[in-house]
């Protein structure tokens, strides 16, 4: 079943009534008598009872937090239109409600469902009493936070504010403040969000209020980690995504599931528990498709080659094959046309993958050709002048590539990728990147002893470059190894210096 409706005994009948006058209606809807069934507050679910209709809130987040009248008067066109906006069938609703009040806030969700825009001061609650007041205030807010409005930020977490404080109970209060702490969160407050949150917690009185709650909390956390991580924050992070992966499963919340699933798979890969974070993915992975959520589970796949990436690049390029396989499989969702910096920035790491994936000999110019053909791509969208920083780090990531590459008949490799280090140096400036400038001079330093002759035909004009490289690394960072790496080929320019005579 699609949609649960939760009704009394009393009114079972009326209820399957209106519903069986629909054409095959009824094999979407299922019908659960109270108390025997405890209606679930999500947006599969409608409740019948003696004083109307009611819409239970959507803690799940499936569906935008717009909020009906409660309780609405039980007619055949409300609970029709209702069920077929659960449904996604607005075109039936709104033939069900035309004429009808309640036609227009099925409407409104219908745009915020679909990210229309909506213009200020478009809903209105004529009703009265204190949740109305609430409501009112409630749904204002959430037009202006997710209707597209152009809303000022200061206005609308007003609004939450304002919202907040009308709710006539504790439940409402924490829904209001769960989507307060969204707005929050996605202007970077996190410092307010991860404040006001656990407040909520404490008073949600649903399960699924408070999970949810706690499910944008470690969001929150996960956010403001940053290099060293704090083993307390760690470990906090994980004990509560523990606790809402456990609550997604126990309730059949599937997609929420693997979502959380996919997020500890990040947090056990920052613990180094490589083989805990796989299995978390994998799992995701397994859901996504299950569930047929595309989408999801291409997001799924680059979390997974990008994990493995990561593993390879730490030293283990057994990792390289797995990664590249869960990069393809990301590839048919995130298309040049659909998702342009997706694909580029997956086809900048499967050029790096194809340089150093473990082979035999005789297909390694086959990587070389693909490995370029994916640094193409990912420099088609990433270029010098719209994004010079990352167009600096594909260059040298192509320099870095080249070397490896096998020798080809008609091209120098190792001049092709002096090339790209000039091009990354061209944006890496010392006043601007000092260390990534560092690692590309470095970069160049080694490339440029093997390009077109060897360490004993090595040109004055060559020489003086290499030596004023070297030269510049110790004034660019204070980094012990890549100093000594700048005197060992300081060192070896000497020799080189005395053998060819250079001045």
């Amino acid at each position: 079943m699609l949609l649960n409706i939760y009704t009394l005994a009393p009114l079972a009948s009326q209820v399957a009534q209106i519903i069986g006058q629909e054409p095959r209606l009824g094999e979407l809807v299922g019908i659960r008598l109270m108390p025997e069934y405890y209606p679930v507050p999500d947006s599969h679910s409608l409740i019948v009872d003696e004083e109307g209709i009611i819409v239970p809130l959507d803690w799940y987040n499936e569906t935008p937090p717009f909020q009906f009248a409660q309780p609405l008067a039980f007619t055949g066109p409300h609970l029709l239109g209702l069920v077929y906006a659960r449904l996604s069938n607005y075109q039936r609703a709104y033939e069900l409600l035309a004429r009808l009040p309640l036609l227009v806030e099925v409407d409104l969700l219908n745009r915020l469902q679909h990210g229309a825009t909506l213009p200020l001061g478009e809903f209105t609650a004529p009703e009265e009493g204190p949740f109305a007041r609430y409501r009112a205030a409630h749904n204002q807010a959430v037009l202006m936070h997710y209707g597209q409005l152009p809303a000022d930020l200061e206005e609308v977490k007003r609004q939450y504010h304002t919202a907040g404080g009308l709710a006539p109970n504790d439940e409402l209060r924490a829904y209001t403040a769960r989507h307060y702490a969204a707005l929050l969160a996605d202007h970077g407050q996190w410092a307010e969000a991860e404040q006001l949150l656990p407040l909520a917690i404490s008073y949600a009185l649903s399960d699924e209020g408070k999970i949810a709650l706690k499910d944008l909390l470690y969001h929150v956390w996960l956010a403001q980690l940053t290099v060293p991580y704090h083993p307390g924050r760690l470990e906090q992070l994980k004990t509560t995504l523990w606790e809402v992966f456990q609550f997604y499963e126990q309730n059949g919340k599937r997609p929420q599931l693997a979502l959380a699933l996919t997020d500890a798979a990040h947090v056990a890969n920052l613990s180094n528990s490589f083989a805990e974070a796989l299995g978390y993915i994998n799992r995701a992975i397994q859901i996504f498709a299950e569930e047929e959520l595309p989408e999801l589970l291409a997001n799924a796949q680059l979390r997974k080659g990008t994990l493995l990436y990561t593993w390879a690049q730490g030293g283990q390029p057994q990792f390289y094959r797995p990664a590249m396989e869960a990069y393809q499989e990301a590839l048919k969702q995130f298309t040049k046309e659909t998702q342009p910096d997706i694909f580029a920035d997956i086809h900048h790491n499967l050029g790096v993958i194809y340089s150093e994936i473990p082979d035999e000999a005789k297909k390694k110019s086959i990587w070389a050709s693909v490995s370029t053909t994916s640094f193409r791509e990912a420099l088609l969208y990433y270029n010098k002048e719209q994004f010079p920083y990352e167009y600096a780090m594909i260059c040298n990531n192509y320099g870095n590539a080249l070397t490896k590459y096998p020798a080809a008949v008609k091209t120098d490799n190792y001049a092709r990728a002096l090339e790209q280090y000039d091009e990354a140096l061209s944006v890496r400036s010392a006043a601007a990147h000092p260390y990534e400038r560092a690692l590309t001079l470095l970069n160049y330093l080694e490339a440029a002893w093997f390009a077109g002759h060897n360490t004993d035909q090595l040109d004055p004009a060559r020489y003086a470059t290499m030596l004023a490289y070297a030269q510049e690394i110790p004034r660019l960072v204070d980094d012990a190894s890549l100093r000594a790496e700048a005197a060992r080929h300081l060192e070896k320019l000497e020799l080189a210096r005395q053998a060819l005579a250079l001045t």
